[in-house]
């Protein structure tokens, strides 16, 4: 009966980022950096290298790390039309995102706690092999940064950009704290080879662990948000009100604006005019906030008072 009515009123509440090209690659990365683990570990273990076993259990948090993007990535796929959630299961790639940067942190702690211990206790470095397996370890890494490298292409399904695709970023993040890690290595090591810096090598830990906490606490600063439904910025809150405002008699009697996902906020407004119109003709006023960029509505919601009685604002 009221079907054509009905189709035009509903709303769409897939916000979830479907990146298949970044979920292939992250299981193409995971496969590498796993066989790279279980090579450095089995051969520290025979060889006695303590330089390859350390490296293979720290490449294991990496591949922790894929891991929880994998199966974000799956589930955000399989329940993408899933109506448990309210805004579809947008949120669960940030989620993976978040959880993969306090997988960064501890990494990081962790390296301060290892190179602070051998400040105060050196070890007896074989430069050689260590520099052998930070190499290899640096070949394998620019390999994966190659791979899970973003390049904010669009997946046409869902007309998302990967640009908001947190997920991926911390695979990423993960990639670039082992290159790091290599690279600050090499640098100890060779200098401390030729020139007997030793005490560069834990110095070179610590400045990493730094970076590379920064890299999860900037991760942590844009997934979070998404995760504690937090409001749009105040100025365009302000901007959304004033257009409704500026028309007629309108008074914004209640607004609510919270992330839905990536770059999606949903939007409830309860409004107050002494000539009410249909809740159409509101949505158009915001019509501006609605288009293209990072931040837009993509779910509105407007009650609509007839301004009588109690109900009336001056």
């Amino acid at each position: 009966m009221h079907t054509d009515t009905l189709n035009l009123l509903k709303h769409n509440h897939d916000f979830s980022v479907i990146n298949k090209k970044g979920e292939r690659r992250t299981k193409l990365v995971l496969a590498l950096t796993f066989l790279t683990m279980i090579l450095e570990i089995t051969a520290g273990a025979l060889f006695g290298s303590m330089a390859l076993l350390a490296d293979g259990w720290h490449m294991g948090t990496h591949v922790a790390a894929f891991m929880i993007a994998i199966i974000a990535y799956r589930y955000s796929r399989v329940h993408a039309h899933d109506h448990t959630f309210a805004f579809s299961a947008a949120k669960v790639g940030v989620l993976g995102g978040y959880t993969s940067s306090v997988a960064l942190g501890v990494v990081a702690l962790i390296m301060l706690i290892e190179s602070g211990q051998r400040i105060a206790n050196p070890h007896t470095i074989h430069f050689n092999e260590a520099i052998a397996v930070a190499g290899f370890g640096l070949f394998i890494n620019l390999i994966c940064a190659l791979l899970l490298q973003d390049r904010h292409h669009h997946d046409h399904t869902h007309g998302h950009s990967h640009h908001h695709d947190h997920n991926l970023k911390a695979a990423y993040l993960h990639v670039l704290a082992d290159a790091l890690t290599s690279v600050l290595a090499i640098i100890a090591l060779v200098l401390g080879k030729y020139y007997g810096w030793n005490w560069l090598d834990p110095i070179m830990g610590i400045v990493g662990a730094l970076i590379i906490a920064q890299w999860s606490y900037s991760l942590m600063r844009e997934t979070s948000p998404v995760l504690l439904d937090e409001s749009i910025a105040l100025k365009d809150k302000l901007a959304i009100k004033e257009k409704i405002e500026s028309d007629a008699d309108n008074r914004v009697s209640d607004l609510h604006i919270w992330r839905v996902g990536p770059g999606h906020f949903a939007i409830i407004i309860s409004l107050v005019s002494h000539n009410p119109k249909e809740p159409e003709y509101y949505k158009e006023l915001l019509k501006e906030f609605c288009g293209g960029g990072v931040n837009k509505l993509s779910h509105i919601t407007i009650e609509v008072n007839r301004c009588t009685g109690d109900f009336c604002i001056e």
